[in-house]
C-alpha cells in the first residue's frame, strides 16, 4: 500500500494536483472504506483488485481536476464530516473563522435561545456547525437552491441538529420576509455569500466543476455581499450582529459599503494568509444611532488575527 500511494502521489503531482499526499491517501482509504488514518496501519496490505480498480478510476478522475470531495462525498469542515455533491461549494478551511467568530461572539454575551440566520446555507456546514456547538441556539438557514437545500437538510440529520435548523428555500431574506407581515428578527446574521468577480482569477478546477452561483457575484464580485449589507439591518435586533466572509482584497471595499448610522463596533478578521477575510460588525441600539448619525465621520475598523 505504501509504494501505491507514492506512486499515486507522484502521478497527481505531474498533473498539477496538490496536496497530491493527501489527495492520495483521500481516494484510498475511500476505495478502501475505511478512515484515511487507518492507512498508517495497513502500509504492508495489498488491496485486492476491485479494491485497486475503484482506486485506479477515482485517481484517473481526479487527474482531470474534478474535485476530490465530489468523488468521496464528503468534505471535513470544523472537525464535521459533511456530504457534498455537486450542487453545493466545497467548504473552505476560511469559513471556519466565520463559525468560530460567531461562537465566541455569542458567548461572551450569553442570550437564551439566540436566533442566527445562515444566508446561502449550501451544504449547511456553516449552519450545522453552529447548531452543534451552541446547542441553545435556534438557527434558520435559507438557499436559494433546492438541491443544496437537500443536501443541508441531510447534513443536519447525519450531525443530529435537524429539528433545531429551520431550512427555506428563497433568494437571501426573501424567505423571512413577507409582504402581509413583519420580517423575522434574529439576533445574528452569518453569510458566507458568493464574492468572485465574474472574470475574476479562480482556479480552472474551482470554475469547472463547483456551481457557478455560490461563486461569482458580478462584475467587482460584491453583487451579493451590497444586498445582504443593505438589508441586515432590518432583521437583526438592536444590537444585533453580522459576520460576512469576503475576499482576501475586498476588505476596504465591504467596510465602505456600512453606513455608520447603522454599524458600530466593525472588526475584520484574518484568515491563515494574512488577509482580512471575515467582516463582524453590530447593529446600532436606538441610543447610539442618534450619536451615530452626528458627523463625527465612520469609525476605524479593528483588524484581528482569527
Amino acid at each position: 500500500m505504501a509504494r501505491l500511494l507514492a506512486w499515486t502521489q507522484e502521478y497527481l503531482r505531474r498533473h498539477g494536483i496538490e496536496p497530491a499526499r493527501l489527495c492520495a491517501e483521500i481516494l484510498l482509504a475511500h476505495a478502501l472504506g475505511c478512515e484515511r488514518l487507518r492507512l498508517y496501519t495497513r502500509h504492508e496490505q495489498v488491496p485486492d483488485p476491485p479494491v485497486r480498480e475503484r482506486f485506479r478510476t477515482l485517481v484517473q478522475k481526479a487527474a482531470t481536476g474534478y474535485p476530490v470531495a465530489y468523488l468521496t462525498g464528503t468534505k471535513e469542515f470544523f472537525s464535521l464530516s459533511f456530504e457534498v455533491t455537486p450542487d453545493v461549494l466545497i467548504p473552505r478551511p476560511e469559513t471556519e473563522i466565520l463559525v468560530e467568530r460567531t461562537i465566541r461572539a455569542l458567548r461572551s454575551v450569553p442570550r437564551p435561545a439566540a436566533r442566527i440566520l445562515d444566508l446561502g446555507t449550501g451544504s449547511g456546514c456553516i449552519a450545522v456547525s453552529l447548531a452543534r456547538h451552541l446547542p441553545d441556539a435556534r438557527i434558520a438557514a435559507s438557499d436559494c437552491s433546492p438541491a443544496a437545500l437537500a443536501v443541508a437538510r441531510r447534513n443536519a440529520e447525519r450531525h443530529g441538529v435537524a429539528e433545531r435548523i429551520e431550512f427555506r428555500c428563497g433568494d437571501l431574506f426573501e424567505p423571512w420576509s413577507t409582504a402581509d407581515s413583519e420580517p423575522a428578527i434574529f439576533d445574528f446574521i452569518v453569510c458566507n455569500p458568493p464574492y468572485v468577480a465574474e472574470n475574476g482569477p479562480v482556479e480552472p478546477q474551482v470554475r469547472a466543476y463547483e456551481p457557478h452561483v455560490a461563486l461569482f457575484a458580478g462584475a467587482d464580485g460584491l453583487d451579493l455581499i451590497r444586498r445582504v449589507v443593505r438589508d441586515a439591518a432590518r432583521f437583526l435586533r438592536p444590537a444585533g450582529q453580522l459576520l460576512l466572509e469576503m475576499g482576501f482584497d475586498q476588505a476596504s471595499a465591504v467596510r465602505a459599503l456600512l453606513d455608520p448610522g447603522t454599524w458600530t463596533d466593525i472588526a475584520l478578521y484574518r484568515d491563515g494568509g494574512g488577509h482580512p477575510r471575515v467582516l463582524h460588525a453590530r447593529r446600532h441600539t436606538v441610543e447610539q444611532t442618534a450619536v451615530a448619525e452626528q458627523p463625527s465621520g465612520a469609525p476605524a475598523a479593528r483588524v484581528a488575527q482569527p
